[in-house]
């Protein structure tokens, strides 16, 4: 139907930069909001950015300043750029799209998730 891959996670050192990329492919009519979310061992998921069609973004303060989303449309992709990390941001970052099928139906769709690991 739709699916979310995400890519570009590794080994970073603290201070070091990273770009996550999330590709969204299928029965795609558009794409709303898409966003990233992250997940450290031991803690819940948390809402990291999120980005709107017309490019309105959010972000969770903690990353503001360092972390920019941004989307290709015509690509179905939103990319995640990570700037001057720092420990606590390792985690499983995944990605979100509020999608809306061919067929009209309107769904959430997760990626499967990329690890960040960052060395300090």
């Amino acid at each position: 139907q739709v699916q979310l891959v995400e890519s570009g996670g590794g080994l970073v050192q603290a201070g070091g930069s990273l770009r996550l990329s999330c590709a969204a492919s299928g029965i795609i009519f558009s794409i709303n909001d898409m966003g990233w979310y992250r997940q450290a061992p031991g803690k819940q998921r948390e809402f990291v950015a999120t980005i709107t069609k017309g490019r309105i973004t959010n972000y969770v303060d903690s990353v503001k300043g360092r972390f920019t989303i941004s989307r290709d449309n015509a690509k179905n992709t939103v990319f995640l750029q990570m700037n001057n990390v720092t420990p606590e941001d390792a985690g499983v970052y995944s990605c979100n799209a509020d999608v809306v099928t061919i067929n009209f139906n309107r769904k959430g769709v997760w990626g499967q998730g990329t690890l960040v690991t960052v060395s300090s």
